[in-house]
């Protein structure tokens, strides 16, 4: 069954929701949906209570150390930490309390090129057992492309099951948000949920354009039911109105 995964998403050390694709380093594009009021232990120690484990903190840019220290200590264990991971500083943040550090940019030189041995380096500092791999990606004419720096720039490793299949074994699990959708509430990638359903081969957790609960049941449909999902900007706990976080608890924890 497609479980839920929840998500805290900081920028500017608060919790937000933002429209993938528009974080830029000058922020001019940026499009927001929602800040929230509550801190981000707030969250976190609202999943805790809820028993929703293998969420991830994400931090969008500088500024957010603090704030991510602060989500992992209230809730230790039960959160994931990605940006700005790096093989120097991934043990840190997994003594800080987060049960697996989530990376992508790190793997990619500035031109996109797969660094091989960066993830050899990070397999071997943490183990693959604590370490999540960001697919996050955008759709081009070979399928899906990989896509970092918050996905404005695209790399040259697209997402298929063979690449999957290949990178399996330096990981636990798969984050792949669908860029493209992300924060739109526009509904799913159906082509991309049913991809990665097709492929089985370690634990995945899909984002993007999630609108309501039907979306929940089409993941889990597309998938068989092999695939986790997370919901951000159409969640009621962050503003939203397509998916209440009561019935989500209900339905999929």
């Amino acid at each position: 069954m497609t479980r839920f995964r929840p998500c805290i998403d900081l920028h500017n050390g608060c919790v937000k929701q933002i429209v993938g694709g528009t974080l830029t380093d000058d922020g001019t594009s940026l499009h927001t949906n929602f800040v929230a009021d509550h801190p981000a232990e707030w969250f976190a120690e609202r999943y805790k209570q809820d028993g929703l484990r293998g969420g991830h903190v994400i931090k969008l840019g500088p500024g957010n150390d603090a704030a991510a220290r602060a989500a992992l200590a209230a809730y230790p264990g039960g959160l994931q930490i990605g940006g700005g991971i790096t093989p120097d500083n991934a043990s840190e943040w997994l003594a800080a309390g987060a049960s697996h550090v989530i990376v992508t940019s790190v793997l990619f030189d500035k031109d996109g090129r797969f660094r091989h041995e960066v993830l050899a380096e990070l397999t071997e500092r943490v183990g693959k057992e604590r370490l999540v791999l960001d697919l996050s990606c955008r759709r081009t004419h070979n399928g899906w492309t990989v896509a970092m720096n918050r996905w404005q720039t695209l790399t040259e490793l697209n997402v298929t099951p063979t690449t999957l299949s290949e990178l399996a074994d330096s990981c636990a699990e798969f984050l792949i948000h669908a860029a493209d959708v992300e924060g739109k509430c526009s509904g799913i990638d159906h082509e991309l949920v049913s991809m990665l359903g097709s492929w089985r081969g370690c634990p995945m957790t899909y984002a993007g354009g999630i609108a309501s609960m039907a979306d929940f049941e089409l993941i889990d449909t597309l998938s068989g039911g092999s695939i986790d999902a997370t919901v951000g900007s159409a969640l009621d706990l962050f503003g939203g109105k397509g998916v209440r976080y009561a019935e989500l608890i209900a339905a999929r924890a």
